[in-house]
């Protein structure tokens, strides 16, 4: 055994481990990013009409509630969706390897051949994977679904939920203790901030240029609050 094989084997968990998880993570990173800026462009627009600090909080805490729901009820759906699509290819891909196995054994070789292998070594690998796991591998290989690795619709709706709650944390406490001039200023620079944190994490999650994702993060959030602060401005001044 050489002194690198210890550290190979030991990466393999923690790598299982970020792929179970990265369908949490993107409900998470989408549901933080969409809380920040929800939030923010709401208490931006509803401070543009100077209304009481008892106003601004309830605004703000109903928006993260209702936020924080919808992105869950959302994610929940979506993600259930994709899970009873995947089963019902897999139930198809059963059936199939039970009334017409050879069938089946020759499209895995074709799919190997098509990925570059020569005929004789596609023949040889599909038998084996056939023998050993003749559902998994055809799943993998032609649906792109891992029969033990299916999506998982409670982590994607939890993990957006208190995602969407934790970024709206940010505009809210910022609109609510900063001093009223300061209050939409310090709200910009606030999400600013935090935009780029959620940009650079789902760059990274992703293998994503990081500049270009903090840069759209910003901007889009930015263009956000300054619409819904000129709409709470006119209708601030006109009702």
């Amino acid at each position: 055994m050489t002194d690198t094989e210890p550290h190979h084997t030991s990466s393999f968990p923690d790598e299982n481990r970020v792929s179970q998880r990265l369908n949490a993570l993107r409900a998470g990173v989408l549901g933080a990013n969409d809380g920040i800026v929800s939030i923010a462009a709401l208490l931006v627009g509803v401070v543009a009409a100077k209304p009481t600090p008892g106003v601004i909080l309830t605004a703000a805490v109903a928006g993260i509630a209702s936020g924080a729901l919808s992105m869950g009820v959302g994610e929940y759906v979506s993600v259930s969706s994709q899970r009873d699509a995947e089963k019902a290819q897999l139930d198809r891909e059963r059936q199939w390897h039970a009334h017409r196995p050879e069938w089946e054994l020759e499209q895995l070789a074709k799919l190997h051949m098509e990925t570059g292998m020569s005929e004789e070594t596609a023949w040889a690998a599909a038998r084996e994977q056939t023998a050993f796991d003749p559902l998994g591998a055809h799943a993998r290989a032609h649906l792109g679904i891992d029969p033990d690795e299916l999506v998982n619709p409670w982590h994607a709706a939890f993990a957006s939920l208190f995602a969407f709650t934790l970024g709206g944390l940010f505009p809210l406490l910022t609109a609510i203790l900063a001093p009223a001039g300061l209050k939409v200023p310090l709200t910009f620079a606030v999400v600013a901030v935090a935009l780029a944190i959620s940009g650079l994490v789902s760059a990274r999650l992703g293998h994503a240029p990081r500049m270009r994702a903090i840069a759209r993060n910003v901007m889009g959030g930015s263009l956000a609050m300054v619409i819904t602060y000129g709409i709470g401005s006119f209708v601030g001044i006109h009702v």
